[in-house]
């Protein structure tokens, strides 16, 4: 388990990459990693940060609980993400809950260990920020498509934002990501039985489709301009 940390704050892809052999030393010694079954719960609304959480293996959905318990997936995470840094940084509670939708490795690097560093060099400081802001004008674009576009153009999106994240499997058609029909809806903002009607559509229409929890794309240009339409 101690190389998945290694794997993470070595990996040339990742906001460690600014830092030197004796901060990435440090940052190693002050991590810990903990293997999560699909379906654990990682971490709940309202819980305390203890530290930079790390995906170094899986598949993670970040999900806030609306009226009625209905659940509102607000990001979807994957290797080497970060998630939960919001609450870390503003030194406030988690405001969602995260789950494992897959079996996942999650590293939780010690937090005064980060801020060490954080105050000494300025590089690492700058690709948090704008790991930050890249977050915030995803989640500024994700608020307008679901308040703003039709069932069939939130849907399109959240597709093609699957596609995007988690990429292709080797046909190069199927979305290498198993969600249930309700975590569609979640993800899309709209109830069960309307994302299993719009799948069926698009099946129907031959853009997608469907085997189970697996969805081909077919049509892609189709799907984005199903998207772009709203």
């Amino acid at each position: 388990m101690i190389s998945e940390s290694h794997n993470i704050i070595d990996n040339q892809m990742s906001v460690f990459s600014v830092l030197n052999s004796e901060e990435k030393e440090l940052l190693k010694r002050n991590s810990t990693c903990t293997q999560y079954k699909k379906g654990d719960i990682i971490y709940k609304e309202g819980d305390k940060p203890n530290g930079l959480i790390c995906l170094s293996k899986g598949k993670v959905k970040i999900f806030k609980e609306g009226v009625g318990g209905r659940e509102q997936i607000v990001r979807m995470a994957k290797p080497v993400g970060f998630i939960g840094y919001r609450a870390l940084f503003a030194e406030q509670n988690y405001i969602a809950s995260a789950e494992a939708i897959e079996d996942c490795v999650i590293c939780t690097i010690e937090k005064e260990s980060l801020h060490r560093i954080l105050k000494s060099n300025a590089e690492f400081s700058l690709s948090i920020i704008r790991s930050l802001a890249s977050e915030l004008g995803f989640s500024n674009n994700r608020t307008v498509t679901l308040t703003q576009k039709h069932i069939r153009g939130r849907l399109a999106e959240s597709l093609i934002f699957l596609k995007d994240t988690y990429g292709l499997e080797e046909d190069n058609s199927t979305i290498k990501v198993y969600l249930s029909r309700e975590d569609i809806a979640n993800l899309s903002n709209m109830t069960t039985s309307n994302a299993i009607r719009t799948l069926s559509t698009f099946a129907t229409e031959k853009i997608i489709t469907l085997d189970g929890r697996k969805i081909r794309i077919l049509d892609i240009k189709g799907l984005e301009r199903i998207s772009e339409m709203g």
